[in-house]
């Protein structure tokens, strides 16, 4: 039948209340990961970890993570059930996070505070969490590409995905700057007192929104529906690695995730030891980047999308975070408050990498649906790695490296390890994620049906 293609309920564009359900599924994950990479290290210092046995926590979670991700993946290819392991991750996040920031449960048990059993305690806790977070994250990236089709709604789902990731960051934010306001830190009890209700604010905030995912969204029918046909077979693991355009995705997905998460886990650091900026702006800073990555995910759905344009709009934002990192790299203390010009560009710089990024994996799976959880999974397991090894790296540097001192009239810049974290390698990743990009072949299929309905209203 001529319009039998027309007919097809899994090309067809989705409609706004399933991209919303769907879109809301992460931001338990979300709100976490942003405390986790905002707050982490700066609190287990703040409590008197060293930088080293802080950056080993942040590496025992990262590890845990990555491969946690990979058998996840395998095992939802294997048997699907999507919601079943997004459900089970949550709860296993809701439990172990508040542990990751409510001080040393083994010390008080065994009433013994040396920094060793710190050390141990929060690796252990973090590990767990990431155990958790790892399947929440598999099981909705792997999701979108067997909800639907049609291209378009896909890039749809991930950009109404990254806006609420937005959200997250911002009600993250929101909780810390009245926590910090309310309580002050003026003892390590009182440190972790402001840490613990962050943390028990961020799980109950976004366990409201798993509820709404898992009571809107369905268990995606595409996987059953394709079962007489070779798109439902599983996929082995070989097939991917034969392709070119697999290592190119991956290339550009590792390197977006490190341009984000290492900026992020240096931002606070950043303002408030570099550039001496009040208490609140280590808050007010990273509220205005999400403002600026939510409205651009917002105006990111209503485009028709095709793999011309993916490979541009990533380019463009690589191409801003460029300019921004050289603007850190360069920014003086004396006009510190120029910070939140520079926020505004990260902001819009890292909507447009994050959605394109990811839309690009989508782009690598397109209808063989049997093997999306594994390409997910895999990919994740090279952003946390290569991740908590970077960061590790970098914070391993924190205490020993000494300021190189730049001056420039009667400015001064000081070149630490915090900005190389938030100037030198976002800027680094991005130019070479830009240049992978544009030497892929991406599919040329059009993704030639807009939403039917704006979304978000």
């Amino acid at each position: 039948m001529a319009g039998g293609s027309e007919e097809d309920p899994f090309t067809k564009p989705i409609g706004r209340w399933s991209v919303f359900f769907y879109g809301v599924g992460h931001m338990l994950n979300d709100i976490t990961a942003s405390c986790w990479f905002t707050y982490l290290l700066l609190f287990l210092t703040q409590i008197g970890l060293s930088p080293r046995d802080a950056a080993i926590v942040m590496l025992s979670g990262q590890v845990a993570d990555g491969f946690a991700t990979i058998f996840t993946g395998e095992l939802i290819d294997r048997f699907g059930h999507f919601k079943i392991w997004h459900a089970a991750g949550s709860i296993l996040v809701a439990i172990s996070f508040s542990s990751v920031f409510g001080g040393c449960l083994p010390c008080s048990l065994l009433h013994n505070d040396s920094l060793s059993l710190e050390t141990f305690s929060y690796s252990m806790f973090a590990a767990i969490f990431n155990i958790g977070w790892a399947a929440t994250q598999v099981s909705h990236m792997a999701m979108v590409n067997c909800i639907s089709l049609n291209s378009t709604s896909r890039v749809a789902l991930t950009s109404c995905r990254n806006a609420f990731t937005m959200v997250a960051n911002l009600s993250l934010y929101a909780i810390a700057l009245v926590v910090f306001g309310v309580i002050k830190a003026g003892s390590k009890e009182n440190t972790e007192t402001q840490y613990r209700w962050i943390a028990y604010s961020s799980i109950t905030v976004g366990c409201c929104f798993v509820v709404i995912f898992l009571m809107g969204t369905k268990e995606p029918r595409l996987r059953m529906d394709l079962k007489e046909s070779s798109r439902r077979v599983r996929i082995p693991w070989v097939y991917w690695f034969k392709k070119l355009l697999y290592y190119q995705v991956a290339m550009v997905y590792l390197l977006t995730r490190l341009v984000l998460n290492v900026s992020q886990a240096y931002l606070a650091f950043f303002v408030i030891d570099d550039l001496q900026m009040d208490q609140s702006a280590k808050a007010l800073v990273p509220a205005i980047i999400y403002i600026g990555s939510f409205v651009v995910s917002i105006l990111l759905q209503e485009i028709p999308w095709n793999g011309r344009r993916l490979k541009a709009y990533y380019s463009a934002g690589g191409i801003i975070w460029m300019f921004c990192g050289a603007a850190i790299l360069l920014l003086p203390r004396d006009i510190s408050s120029f910070m939140y010009a520079i926020s505004v560009f990260i902001g819009i710089a890292n909507a447009l990498m994050m959605v394109t990024a990811i839309s690009m994996q989508s782009v690598l799976v397109g209808a063989e649906v049997g093997g999306c959880a594994f390409v997910c999974g895999s990919l994740s397991f090279l952003d946390k790695m290569s991740c908590g090894l970077a960061l590790y790296i970098l914070q391993s540097h924190q205490s020993t490296s000494p300021r190189t001192q730049l001056n420039n009239s009667q400015q001064s810049v000081h070149l630490s390890v915090t900005r190389y974290g938030l100037g030198l390698v976002p800027a680094l990743c991005s130019l070479v994620g830009v240049v992978v990009t544009f030497f892929m072949e991406l599919e040329a299929g059009s993704l030639s049906k807009p939403l039917l309905e704006p979304l978000l209203e």
